[in-house]
């Protein structure tokens, strides 16, 4: 019985590190295919569509995205994008300190790299092990991706309405267009919407989202996108 006993410890545990070594391979080559291939699927879409919601959904190359929506979405959620390494200290020093004294109220410091890390390998939510992850996840992807690619897969699985994944669904579910096509102010009303898509609506805007839309616009004219490698000069 002992040595049954023993054997069986010792099968669970050779099946478990057969299980994580698998795991961990299994998440490192998704990483590295990352780097290359159209990400058609998220945690995120996965559960909005198990919810029943009709999903919009459309891969878009780099190149054929107006390079205002790279400047927008730039402009309203990660101005240092380019100068960090995934994480923008400055901006997380300052949430704390909001969060601190206003706990009903709590602000968000996520980088561009931290929201895809968010978006492509984890599931919504405050907990700290999901936070843990994402700060794993987000120097993976900082170490393997490209700023240019990173930006694309941003741009590609961010839920920019409700139901609505991705700049080419985006514009041309609100505007009847493709990425490429999108003009400044277009560009800046759907980053907009970002920091709640399903609330925020591109279509009949609050009085806060076209207020959003204009302070995003006059950052986008601040910017001095020649410094920031991940544009290209129009």
């Amino acid at each position: 019985m002992a040595l049954f006993s023993k054997f069986s410890t010792f099968t669970w545990f050779g099946f478990f590190k057969k299980i994580l070594f698998y795991g961990i391979m299994a998440h490192w080559a998704y990483i590295l295919l990352g780097m290359f291939i159209p990400i058609f699927t998220t945690p995120t879409i996965l559960w909005r569509q198990w919810q029943g919601k009709k999903i919009h959904k459309t891969w878009v190359s780099y190149d054929n995205i107006s390079e205002y929506a790279k400047e927008a979405v730039i402009a309203s959620e990660d101005q240092l994008f380019d100068e960090h390494f995934g994480f923008d200290i400055k901006q997380i020093e300052k949430a704390f300190k909001n969060n601190q004294k206003k706990k009903k109220r709590i602000k968000g410091a996520s980088t561009i790299s931290q929201q895809v890390a968010k978006n492509v390998f984890l599931w919504q939510g405050r907990s700290w092990i999901r936070k843990a992850l994402e700060v794993y996840f987000t120097l993976m992807i900082e170490i393997c991706w490209s700023k240019e690619r990173i930006l694309e897969v941003y741009l590609n699985v961010a839920e920019m309405g409700d139901g609505v994944f991705g700049i080419e669904a985006a514009a041309k579910q609100f505007f009847n267009k493709g990425a490429i096509g999108l003009t400044a102010p277009e560009s800046a009303l759907i980053a907009a919407v970002l920091p709640n898509p399903i609330k925020f609506k591109v279509k009949n805007p609050s009085a806060y989202v076209v207020k959003r839309k204009t302070w995003i616009l006059n950052q986008m004219n601040l910017i001095e996108w020649e410094d920031m490698d991940v544009i290209k000069q129009k």
